[in-house]
């Protein structure tokens, strides 16, 4: 994809590796975010209110990521490939189980999918720095962590 001209100063490989990983951590994130909706609709319990109210948190921490890592995206002269399309082409996560309805086995099943969306950030942190650009290392290091304790729920 054609880049655009930036006042980023960073080399050229290295802007090429941060804007791949970022932009393939935005698809994970975002198939995982719009999949959280399905635990709200279908649970039931005395819990349904507190884990309604906690998976609005954690949405709310994802969009933040999420509109971060696409701004870097831009800032180093790439594209942010967010559309439907493309997120469902990218993503690595399973599907999300239709046949549930505990409230702890959706928490399971998110616990696993914000683990896979951490472990596959935690590997970016590397190859951008080692690409030579230690901003998007930070800002993926943010979203690992947050995501990491978020995957310790269930």
């Amino acid at each position: 994809m054609k880049s655009h001209k930036t006042r980023n100063d960073l080399k050229s490989n290295a802007k090429a590796v941060s804007i791949d990983i970022l932009n393939g951590r935005l698809a994970r994130p975002s198939i995982w975010h719009s999949r959280q909706s399905k635990p709200i609709g279908i649970s039931k319990g005395i819990q349904f209110i507190a884990v309604h109210e906690m998976l609005d948190s954690f949405r709310t921490e994802v969009d933040t990521h999420v509109d971060t890592m696409a701004e870097r995206v831009v800032q180093l002269g790439g594209t942010a490939l967010g559309t439907a399309q493309t997120v469902a082409n990218k993503t690595a996560l399973k599907p999300y189980p239709v046949d549930i309805y505990k409230i702890t086995d959706h928490l399971t099943a998110l616990a696993e999918r914000y683990g896979t969306v951490a472990n596959a950030v935690r590997a970016g942190i590397d190859t951008t720095d080692e690409a030579g650009d230690a901003d998007t290392a930070d800002i993926l290091t943010g979203f690992f962590t947050r995501a990491r304790q978020i995957s310790m729920v269930s």
